[in-house]
Parts: C-alpha cells; structure tokens; sequence
C-alpha cells in the first residue's frame, strides 16, 4: 500500500522509526484463526464472507506506531514473527535502493540476524533473527534505509475441494478443449510453439505428456517435488501444456519451466514465491503460473509483480478454494490474472473464490491430467483453472505473431462467456474462457449466439436470462422460448452488438420462488442465419431460489 502523505526529507529519526513501525505492520500477515478457513465435508457449498481483513487492505495497529520505544518494538517484532500463518523468527526486508541494501549486507553479521535469501535485483533481504533486540535496534538506527519490513508468511496449495461438494457439479473429464469451444478434429499440435511458461508449484515430475519440453531451474529446493507437491505440480504442468491424449494440455508445444517453491512440509512462502518469480521473469519465460495462495501478503511481491509488468510478463493465479468473497494472493493483486473455478457447464464452482480482482473463470471440475508415476487422475480447485487459463495465453501468443502476454488477456476477457449477471462480477469476472471463440474472433461472417446463463436478481424479484453474441457482427431479430415451470413464453429480442450481452427479465413471484424452479430456455436466429455453436442456445435448469 502507498502511503498518501508526502514524507519531509528532514525527518527526525524519532519520526523514522514511526514510519518503519508503520511499514512493518502495515505489511505484517494477519493471524486469525479463521484466515485458512476451508470447506469441509461437513459444511454446506455457500458463498460466505472470511472475518478477516479484506485482503485490499492489510490490517494495521495505530497504537503501535505511536510507540517509538525499541524495547517495544522487539517485544513485538519477537510476537509478529511467531504466529502459524508465517515462518517462525524470518523477516523480509526491504530496502529502498542499492546502496543501502549494500550497506545492511556489509554490517548483517552485527545486526541480530542471519542472512539466509538475496534478491539482488529489488534489494529484498530474507532473514533469521538471532536476537530480536539487536535487530530492533538495528531498524531504529537505520530506518531510513528501509522500504519496508514484513514477516515471510506462508503461501500454499489451496485445499482440495471435497468430493462432496465438487460431486454436485459436472466435470469436465478428458473433454476439456471441447469444453472451451474447439471444434473436435481441431489441430492443436503448434499452439504454444515458442513460449515458455514456468510453473512455481511443488516440483513438475517427467511424463510422457510434457516428454522434452520440461524444463527444470533450481532456486535452492531442487527440482521435483514428492507426494502431494509433485502431483499438484505435475497436474498443474500438464493442464497448462500436456500432449498425451489421455492427459491433454492446452498448449502442447509450449515449453514448461518447473520451478519448485514448495519447500519439505509441502509449503512456499511470500519470500520464496517472489524469488520464483525473478528467476523466472530472469529466465525468459512469458507467463508464470502460480495455483498456491495466502491470505497475507507483502511489499516485496508488490514490488516482484512490477519487475514481472516491466519485463513484459503476466502472471496467472489461482483465486482460493475457500468459497470466500475475497481472494488469495497473488490473485488479489489487480495486475495478475485471477483465475476462479466452473464445472462443465460454465457454472461457478461453489469452492471457487470471488472478489471483485477476480479476472476470468476457466474449467475446474474433475479434469482429467497427468499424476504420479504416468498415472491419469481427475484434478479439481481454482489450482486447476489458472494452468488452463496459462496454456489459453501461451496458445493465443503462439498463434498470433507479436502479440504481447498482456494484450493475450485482454482478449481472453473481451472474449470470454459471459457469467452470472450481465458483465463483469465478482463470481466470474469478465467470463468464462472460450477458447474458440478467442480462436475465430477475427472472422466477420461467424455467427454464435447463446444462452449465457440465469442470474436472480433478490432485489427485483427477477431471474434474469442472459443472452450473449459472440459473432462477428451484430445479432439481430433473435427469439427467446422461455418455458418457466411449463408456462412456455417467446420473447423478441431486436438486436444485440457483437460481444456484447442483453438481460432478458423473467418476473418470479413470492410464491414461484418458494419452490424449485424448472427452467429452459432457448434462442433462436432467424431462419436465414445458420449458428456455428447451435448447442449453448439451449440450457435447463433446476434452480432452488430458497437456499435449501
């Protein structure tokens, strides 16, 4: 968070130290025990709201800024950095430019801590205390050589989402480029031809789905992970880039760079995932995806998503598995491409997290990919929605000569299916992906018209039904047959622009919405216009507007 005041060049070192106090617990991960809160079997798919912060804005504690007394600073500092959300008596620590970065590595050894992680490039330090007043003291004397101090709070795979929960959805299986719009017979033998994507995750182990196109680059972890975290990583990979039929990617000839971040008790860390960030930005890659998250974050991964925006390279990230209205981070930062989770159907997945950061939804029910020992498993949560969305990217780049990774997400949003309410929302983002869409985009004379989804409005008493155009040109003169629990009515609907969407309103007394209610609908063209996706212009739905 920048800080709104503008700040004298002849502070005081009492006033000093008030600003690095400040920036410690501005930056400092929040410790409630509610903050990993998961979905467990025994608790109902409902969206709901974590107690904590809101992860836009990191908790703060006035009453100690007024305190510039080094002995409380070490009484505190020695209780921030022991809690179960970060790594124990580990500081990260960063510096506002070279010379004093060079100038705290010169004096470390005095300063109560040990140095134990560089990140030259941005002057980010990690650190383990030795002697938590010393280091106080070193923070009071040097203060102004300080941009920032945070604890290194951990960054995870998100929960698996119950098999009860995600049971209650359709999946997705081995169908998952027909599920995003690609025509079956479709070659995709070249999509991702000369872009690399690196996965920061649990170590990707060799498959033949991946075969020579992985690659490996050690940041001090190794290479493949064991267990929960080489099959996170593993599935992750091969979503975004697998070639086998049994475990199909999106981009089967895009390189994957592996770089593990999860450490031996299967976590990451703020200061890890920034230092798999640079490496990776480093390396040449043009898309990092990241399927971990917390609920805390940092100054140095603002600072580490900047160094990636000015290097030309987008970062994807799983939204959390929590079913909360806030997401993870990195999601949560608006510059990385947030990534929620919808079954076959398009339906928001009822683990998926929502913000209004959220960026675009992308499959992530039972997925059929790449685990451990070449074996095939069915792999669901947000953590399997943002590889999907990587390997759209690296596809889109690879098939048009130029185009840059960030104006590569500008069309996946401006072509993505539109979701819950008409437009962007918290639950969906601008959309769902559509591959084939983003696919034919340039072709005037395709027409594809849709029945996007139902959405109820609680404030009107209306269920809306979303009619979208994803043509080349403007769909005119287009019937809607709504049959509401058997009352079967046309609707006419003049004309809708290309890309754009209309809200058909479907009044729903007190009285029909006390019960179930049996919903199809289907659009019609006139019969001169010959669809290219006839399918999405029908849907059925069961809807339970009373929350049973």
């Amino acid at each position: 968070m920048r800080r709104s005041r503008p700040i004298s060049l002849l502070l005081t070192a009492g006033t000093l130290l008030l600003l690095l106090i400040g920036l410690f617990f501005l930056t400092h991960p929040h410790t409630a025990t509610d903050d990993a809160a998961v979905l467990t079997d025994d608790e109902p798919p409902l969206r709901r709201t974590l107690s904590a912060p809101a992860a836009t804005s990191p908790d703060t504690d006035d009453t100690l800024v007024q305190s510039a007394s080094v002995a409380e600073l070490t009484q505190k500092l020695s209780t921030r950095l022991v809690n179960r959300a970060v790594r124990p008596h580990e500081a990260i620590l960063i510096f506002k430019d070279a010379d004093g970065y060079r100038r705290f590595l010169a004096r470390a050894a005095q300063s109560g801590v040990i140095v134990t992680g560089q990140i030259d490039p941005l002057n980010i330090l990690r650190v383990r205390i030795r002697a938590y007043d010393t280091f106080a003291a070193e923070l009071v004397a040097r203060a102004a050589d300080y941009g920032g101090v945070s604890a290194n709070a951990y960054i995870e795979i998100p929960p698996k989402p119950s098999s009860r929960i995600t049971g209650r959805q359709i999946a997705v299986g081995n169908t998952l480029l027909t599920t995003l719009g690609v025509s079956a017979g479709t070659d995709t033998s070249a999509w991702g031809r000369g872009i690399t994507i690196a996965v920061l995750d649990g170590g990707t182990l060799p498959d033949p789905t991946l075969g020579a196109r992985l690659r490996y680059l050690d940041i001090g972890l190794g290479y493949s992970g064991t267990g929960e975290a080489g099959l996170h990583g593993t599935a992750v990979a091969s979503l975004a880039a697998g070639s086998a039929a049994d475990a199909p990617g999106i981009s089967p000839a895009a390189t994957i760079l592996s770089i593990r971040v999860l450490d031996t008790d299967e976590k990451s860390d703020v200061f890890t995932v920034v230092q798999g960030i640079v490496a990776a930005v480093d390396a040449g890659a043009q898309i990092i995806n990241l399927s971990l998250g917390g609920y805390s974050t940092s100054d140095a991964l603002a600072r580490t998503i900047t160094y990636a925006q000015d290097h030309g390279v987008v970062i994807v990230a799983a939204a959390g598995n929590d079913g909360a209205t806030r997401l993870t981070w990195p999601a949560a930062d608006p510059r990385v491409v947030s990534v929620g989770a919808t079954d076959a159907t398009g339906s928001q997945a009822s683990f998926s997290n929502s913000g209004v950061q959220l960026a675009l939804t992308a499959p992530g029910i039972g997925l059929q990919t790449a685990g451990l020992n070449n074996e095939r498993i069915l792999f669901s949560g947000t953590s399997a929605s943002a590889p999907v969305i990587s390997g759209a990217l690296a596809a889109l780049m690879s098939q048009t000569p130029g185009l840059t990774a960030a104006q590569a997400v500008q069309i996946l949003q401006t072509h993505a299916d539109d979701g819950g309410a008409a437009g962007a929302d918290p639950d969906y983002g601008s959309g769902v992906l559509d591959l084939g869409w983003v696919l034919s985009r340039n072709d005037p004379d395709r027409v594809d018209t849709a029945v996007s989804g139902y959405h109820y409005d609680s404030d009107s008493g209306a269920l809306e039904v979303i009619v979208q155009n994803r043509s080349g040109q403007a769909a005119i003169n287009l019937t809607l047959i709504a049959n509401l629990n058997g009352t079967i009515t046309n609707y006419l609907i003049p004309a809708v622009p290309p890309g754009q969407s209309g809200t058909v309103i479907l009044p729903i007394d007190a009285a029909t919405a006390a019960s179930p209610i049996t919903l199809r609908t289907r659009l019609d063209n006139p019969p001169s216009v010959t669809d290219a996706v006839p399918a999405n212009n029908t849907r059925a739905s069961l809807i339970d507007l009373s929350g049973r």
